[in-house]
């Protein structure tokens, strides 16, 4: 019987091995340098040895970079850890060690969120990949993608009170009901069909396409009113690329004060459609910044899709921010295993 059960472990062994597509990630990206940053977590020194001892903040970072990666629950990220060696091999856990549960997950997202370090990781990465050798060049690409969340089934007085910035007075006497209310997701329209949630604006350089420069809002925000929101200064190269939810004549002749070469798609407008030649132009800007679109074309198709299932702006803020880091790690990855088989 040990010998069969041995012979079974190791068979399992092989086969978790070669189908670990976290090993790169594992490998590759360089954890350390979120140490120093996830320690100050820890700043308030413990009074007493006594209790849980404090939780290894590495491990819990990679575990919230899983559930972006497949876009899982705090209950199912725990189960899966609990369910799949490649999952306890990638953030750390030996397979008799104890599985974080799904509140000590859901409490230190909370720690990031409200000690602002999702921004901070989500920086300290992109000036690791500076360092190594991937400045935003060629040019930046600026979009907008909406992110949906559970449609709110409210009264119309409900939704005027909303809209004025007020909370409904009967929310207030039932704490169950308010904690399943999300006051700040907004409906939109797009291509005549209505949306409802947030919008995340981003920016991509063109050689490398990595995420430079994020923001999140409710999704009534027009996308061009965040332009110079997400404008990355950092940018090599002066070319920016848009579509036409960002032309205007003021935009043109802004961007060509502040010495941009603008490559924003020509809008056309009612009695006034555009020309062969505008259509034309288009085509040809279209091919540059359709590189945005595999970056939410990989979110729906690789990461579990887009919507979320946080309630509020700041938590679907933390969210969006993980997942732009753990786009980022992988989008690393991809180019460190293309320039090894070069």
């Amino acid at each position: 019987m040990a010998k069969g059960f041995g012979r079974a472990k190791r068979r399992k062994e092989k086969l978790e091995a070669s189908m670990d597509r976290l090993r790169p990630l594992n490998e590759l990206i360089p954890w350390d340098i979120f140490v120093d940053l996830l320690e100050t977590l820890d700043k308030k020194e413990r009074k007493s040895k006594a209790g849980r001892k404090a939780l290894n903040r590495l491990l819990m970072l990679k575990i919230l970079v899983l559930q972006q990666l497949y876009n899982l629950s705090d209950d199912q990220v725990e189960y899966q850890i609990h369910d799949r060696g490649s999952f306890r091999h990638f953030v750390g856990l030996e397979p008799e060690a104890e599985v974080p549960d799904a509140k000590t997950i859901w409490l230190f997202r909370q720690q990031l969120m409200k000690g602002g370090l999702i921004d901070e990781l989500f920086e300290r990465f992109g000036q690791f990949l500076d360092e190594a050798g991937y400045r935003a060049q060629g040019g930046q690409i600026i979009d907008a993608s909406i992110i949906p969340v559970p449609i709110q089934r409210n009264s119309k007085e409900e939704n005027k009170q909303i809209k004025a910035g007020e909370q409904p007075p009967e929310w207030s006497d039932n704490a169950h009901k308010l904690s399943q209310k999300d006051t700040d997701a907004r409906w939109t329209k797009k291509n005549n069909t209505s949306h409802y949630g947030y919008k995340d604006h981003m920016n991509i350089d063109v050689q490398h396409k990595f995420i430079r420069v994020h923001a999140v809002t409710d999704a009534s925000v027009h996308d061009s009113q965040m332009f110079a929101k997400v404008l990355d200064i950092d940018n090599e190269s002066d070319d920016i690329w848009a579509d036409s939810a960002y032309y205007s004549v003021t935009m043109e002749a802004t961007l060509a004060l502040l010495n941009y070469i603008s490559h924003i798609h020509e809008r056309g407008y009612r009695n006034h459609p555009l020309n062969d030649e505008q259509k034309a132009s288009n085509r040809e800007k279209s091919k540059t910044r359709a590189r945005v679109e595999h970056v939410f074309g990989h979110w729906v198709t690789s990461m579990g899709g887009k919507q979320v299932r946080y309630i509020g702006i700041e938590r679907v803020r933390a969210n969006q921010g993980l997942k732009a880091l753990s786009y980022n790690l992988k989008r690393y990855v991809c180019l460190q295993k293309q320039a090894a088989c070069a």
